[in-house]
């Protein structure tokens, strides 16, 4: 920091102090406060300025809510907002909460059985495998490690919103590079690749199949955009119910710059539980290791995804209802 950085930050806070003419020191630089008293203190003052600048992410209404706005019963209601899957998860995840045993103890910090479950699912090493609370706290435990204030991520809009929201907690900059037209939305490859040899940015976020549109990234796109200089975070949230794409999750371990995420929210209907996974380069891995907390996962959630992980004939008549 600076000797004016110093100044300015000191002579916001020196108001705060209780006694009048006080003297603050930063440096060679001294800045008296001449205030007094809690009448001037001012909570905002504490708050970090990219917070304070940060418009509110505006959520769906839940069922609740809409059921009193609305004058009908929960039942009655087909939301269609949030692309919720309204056919419930499989059967076993009801009788897996039900038999729910130790709710009095912390879950496992490193959520070791569905890493495990899923390394076999997926073709991918446990050691590769992180898993959130829901696939939105992996893309902000990601920019916690990657980002320093200022960093830049490619946003590629229209497309999933909470890119874009993470970059901004984090005091990020995001570079939109828009998608083509409806009816298709295209990325702009070439528009990609100039921003990230013009901005230098950390992340590219792609999204397929993309949200809210449905379209796919192709297989010699995705391969292209792989060769830059960046990290490329792929989300596959939607990918089980799509017949004409393949996951490129088992890939992450031959691309060192490779992150794929995916949840449960969409496939096994578990919206509501909050359980989402993604495979990592390996080094990668242990730096998000030290910034998550230790007990982000449930035991409720790590239950309910195993339970559905066990009907797989289940999780494919759901794929085939939205075919």
């Amino acid at each position: 920091m600076n000797g004016v950085s110093r100044i300015n930050v000191t002579q916001r806070l020196a108001h705060r102090l209780p006694q009048s003419n006080v003297k603050v020191r930063v440096g060679k630089s001294l800045v008296t406060s001449s205030k007094s008293g809690s009448g001037d203190f001012q909570v905002h003052d504490f708050v970090r300025q990219h917070i304070v600048d940060l418009e509110p992410y505006t959520p769906i209404l839940p069922f609740e809510v809409l059921s009193e706005k609305l004058g009908l019963p929960c039942d009655k209601i087909v939301k269609l907002d949030a692309n919720e899957n309204p056919y419930g998860p499989p059967p076993e995840v009801y009788t897996a909460l039900q038999n729910l045993q130790y709710p009095h103890i912390y879950p496992d910090p490193e959520s070791r059985q569905l890493r495990a479950a899923l390394a076999v699912e997926c073709g991918v090493p446990a050691e590769n495998l992180l898993i959130g609370c829901g696939a939105d706290e992996l893309i902000d435990l990601l920019m916690r490690v990657v980002l320093e204030p200022g960093d830049k991520i490619i946003n590629t809009p229209p497309t999933f919103g909470m890119y874009s929201f993470d970059c901004s907690i984090n005091d990020g900059r995001v570079i939109d590079v828009r998608r083509g037209p409806a009816p298709n939305f295209q990325l702009d490859v070439e528009g990609i690749e100039k921003a990230v040899f013009e901005h230098q940015p950390k992340l590219l976020f792609l999204t397929s199949p993309n949200n809210p549109d449905g379209s796919l990234i192709d297989d010699q796109i995705l391969e292209r955009l792989l060769n830059l200089p960046v990290l490329v975070v792929l989300d596959e949230a939607y990918i089980e119910f799509s017949s004409s794409s393949r996951s490129y999750i088992s890939q992450v371990t031959s691309h060192q710059n490779l992150i794929v995420l995916r949840t449960f929210s969409k496939r096994a209907a578990l919206a509501g539980i909050r359980v989402g996974y993604g495979a990592f380069p390996r080094e990668l891995v242990d730096y998000i290791w030290r910034v998550k907390q230790p007990y982000n996962v449930s035991a409720v959630a790590e239950i309910a995804a195993l339970a559905a992980l066990s009907n797989p004939a289940y999780l494919q008549v759901l794929m085939l209802l939205y075919a």
